[in-house]
């Protein structure tokens, strides 16, 4: 009998497995979290209208708010092994929500860079796609793909719930009750996280979903013997809960830097976040403006596109946990730079049947590409896996950034955007070709043991 009391408890007699209670929580998270992200292009207008400053200067808290947002997410995995994922979960959005709530008491330019910029891109930043892919590896030893694909799509939908609320609020009666509204929706999960976001399955007494209890051996050591499984049952990191977060998020990226693996994935997601948020995201609606189109037609696309995104990365999640993550890659990236080569094309002053086509193409493809990095990531560096996807997503909004910037320079200097479209097609083609032939490390060779 003693042997039933030190064994993880199965869960085949519950109904819902706690880590699909997690994984709802997290989800809710997310879309709190990500309210932010539909606000700046519906704001900055009334901030200009009220105070005169000038576009350069929010686009500047908007450019501190995205690098940190990447920076922020190795840490972030860090400190969620340090420290739990329900604490680091509550900060980032106590951060978020007083970043937004702050907002409204600012007078002076350098103010909106601490609220828009430092605040709330700290706060977005720990709740980045590294804590999908952490609920992920912790909880669930099947389905991960799938899982990680569904609270990808929980930031496209947060955006999605927030968006026209953030949008009508901002006309009548104001900005000030926009950034109230998503300081109240940051603020209103933090309870349910409290609550219900447990750091690991032995917070509950019982295992990862899909996993199997390891059988006893005949001798006093059998429980530890075989088992045939590749990956350990305890969450990531869980062997090194005393390390320092700071030190262990830079010495995973030193050890991830001498595998091939690790820059292959670094160099696609810089041109995922350079096709996605840098490109799409900032000028897609200016573009089509150029051609005539009216800026709310164009928002509507992105609605659209954000609609679409969220059936892409649940299917993406969906096919990673059955087919070869590589190849997947590949194909989504070479899909993608099919629909920038021919977006110049496509734009006009309506829209069109072959617009519509590529909306829905490019939403189901947006972050397509989530699942299967975060699984070759875990497959490549096992129990630093999710430090290592932070690192990779860090590349991701730095990609953003230097192709936002450098969009806009090319409108400058040509007056239109059609060499940074035809430019972004062939970085997409590249990324395909680096995905296709990333080869298969193992943990064992990718993880560089440390010094003591």
């Amino acid at each position: 009998m003693s042997e039933l009391r030190t064994t993880p408890r199965r869960s085949a007699g519950r109904r819902i497995h706690p880590a699909w209670i997690v994984a709802a929580v997290a989800f809710l998270a997310l879309v709190g979290a990500a309210g932010f992200r539909a606000a700046p292009g519906v704001l900055m207008l009334p901030l200009q209208n009220e105070f005169g400053w000038s576009t350069t200067v929010l686009s500047a808290a908007v450019s501190i708010n995205l690098v940190l947002f990447g920076l922020t997410a190795p840490f972030a995995a860090a400190l969620m092994e340090r420290f739990g994922v329900r604490a680091v979960t509550s900060v980032a959005l106590v951060l978020i929500g007083a970043g937004s709530a702050l907002t409204v008491l600012v007078n002076q330019s350098w103010q909106i860079l601490l609220t828009w910029g430092l605040l709330i891109g700290l706060g977005t930043g720990s709740m980045a796609l590294v804590f999908a892919a952490t609920i992920a590896n912790t909880w669930f030893a099947k389905s991960r793909g799938l899982v990680v694909g569904i609270l990808t799509a929980g930031s496209a939908a947060g955006q999605l719930v927030f968006l026209p609320f953030i949008a009508a609020l901002a006309q009548n009666p104001g900005w000030r009750q926009a950034s109230l509204l998503i300081a109240a929706g940051a603020f209103a999960v933090v309870p349910l996280v409290l609550k219900f976001l447990k750091n690991s399955p032995a917070d509950v007494g019982t295992l990862p979903y899909g996993a199997e209890a390891p059988a006893a051996g005949p001798g006093p050591g059998g429980s530890a013997a075989g088992g045939g499984s590749a990956e350990p049952l305890l969450p990531a990191g869980a062997a090194e809960p005393r390390r320092n977060a700071a030190v262990r998020a830079l010495q995973v990226l030193k050890r991830a830097s001498r595998v091939r693996t690790f820059w292959a994935l670094v160099a696609g997601f810089a041109i995922c976040g350079a096709t996605t948020n840098g490109l799409i995201g900032t000028h897609f609606i200016p573009s089509a403006h150029d051609h005539g189109m009216p800026e709310t037609t164009a928002a509507g696309l992105l609605a659209v596109v954000g609609i679409f995104d969220i059936v892409g990365t649940i299917a993406s999640g969906w096919l990673t946990d059955r087919f070869n993550p590589r190849i997947l890659l590949a194909v989504y990236y070479q899909f993608r730079g099919i629909g920038l080569l021919v977006l110049p094309l496509l734009l006009s002053d309506e829209v069109k049947p072959s617009m519509l086509v590529f909306v829905v193409i490019y939403g189901l493809d947006w972050v397509a590409t989530v699942p299967p990095t975060a699984a070759i990531c875990r497959q490549v560096f096992g129990a630093d896996g999710s430090v290592v996807f932070g690192w990779v997503f860090a590349a991701h909004q730095l990609g953003a950034a230097a192709a936002a910037l450098a969009a806009g320079a090319v409108r400058d200097a040509t007056g239109q955007y059609t060499y940074a479209w035809f430019a972004a097609a062939a970085m997409c083609t590249i990324a395909a070709v680096i995905s296709a032939t990333i080869r298969k490390d193992t943990p064992a060779q990718a993880a560089v043991p440390l010094p003591a």
